[in-house]
């Protein structure tokens, strides 16, 4: 039950965003910017990076959305999904990739934890500026979602195919008209 009244039936964000929605426009402006818009990393890239975020942050509801929603995205290569969520960087990954999710998981723990080595790292693999960015903002957002989610006590589906069809929609229609409060 969650802390404070919701609408009944909707689980995870949608509850609170459905009660508040002015604060869902800029939450699902906020999350069209950094999922959908202009990156040198995919779509697919940006939600295995929330994903993952939200699996270590343990926000079921926020892991379980964004891991079909990249899983979506990666079509024939979905595997990589659960991969990332079981393994985390030692996952069947790019260079790159493990090192983005490392940047990742110390800006979920504390971002002051990240280090010029981190950082060295992940542009010795090929990042640039513009995706190291990108990695730590979609970090740092997705902590705030899940403490958005978990901090009003929302519930969270048991069933895959609740999140297998949510995952389409957002990777197909996107976050700023698919749930409440969007334009």
């Amino acid at each position: 039950m969650a802390h404070i009244a919701l609408p009944d039936g909707l689980p995870g964000i949608l509850g609170p965003m459905t009660a508040y929605p002015e604060s869902a426009a800029a939450l699902n402006g906020l999350a069209e910017v950094l999922l959908r818009g202009p990156s040198p990393l995919t779509p697919a890239e940006r939600e295995l990076i929330a994903a993952y975020v939200s699996r270590r942050n343990e926000c079921v509801f926020c892991a379980s959305t964004h891991a079909a929603v990249a899983r979506a995205h990666y079509g024939d290569a979905c595997g990589v999904v659960d991969q990332v969520l079981e393994r985390g960087p030692d996952a069947s990954l790019t260079d790159k990739m493990r090192a983005l999710l490392v940047i990742a998981d110390r800006v979920r723990q504390d971002g002051r934890s990240v280090t010029e080595a981190d950082v060295a790292r992940a542009r010795t693999a090929g990042a640039d500026d513009r995706t190291i960015h990108d990695t730590v903002l979609v970090a740092a957002a997705f902590c705030m979602f899940n403490r958005y989610v978990d901090g009003l006590g929302t519930w969270a589906p048991t069933e895959p195919a609740v999140y297998a069809q949510i995952g389409e929609m957002l990777a197909g229609t996107g976050y700023r008209t698919a749930l409440p409060g969007g334009s």
